[in-house]
């Protein structure tokens, strides 16, 4: 994997403007924060972010990766203000269950998610190197 970053250009913290990779593709599809059982035990956004977090390190690992192979990321939050709020206890959550991976991203404030309690769904490409 090979982060793309043009001279010049500022650094982004917490994420990446472009990664080259080449290897084995893992799709995963949009996670929410409930646990095995599909309930939800934390109501607040970084509580559902933690197990979301748990959860998609459990599926990876399904196919024998991790989250230094994470290439993409898509975050659909429910509310801005909380996670603008949240955000340094988000970041430290990240760190725990993520290290210093930092994939592309991109966060996108929706409506509502399919499952009324979710405060946020996150979509993951991963890439195994072959």
């Amino acid at each position: 994997m090979k982060i793309l970053q043009p001279a010049g250009w500022p650094r982004p913290k917490g994420y990446s403007n472009a990664i080259e990779a080449r290897g084995r593709t893992i799709y995963v599809a949009g996670l929410i924060g409930w646990n095995e059982e599909e309930k939800f035990v934390a109501k607040d956004l970084p509580g559902q972010f933690e197990q979301l977090l748990k959860n998609l390190v459990t599926l990876l690992a399904e196919g024998d990766a991790g989250p230094e192979h994470i290439v993409r990321m898509t975050w659909y939050v429910t509310d801005k203000q909380a996670y603008l709020r949240d955000a340094k206890k988000i970041g430290e959550i990240y760190r725990t269950h993520m290290g210093r991976s930092y994939p592309t991203m991109a966060v996108v404030q929706v409506v509502a998610l399919m499952e009324d309690e979710a405060k946020i769904e996150i979509e993951v490409t991963a890439v195994v190197p072959d």
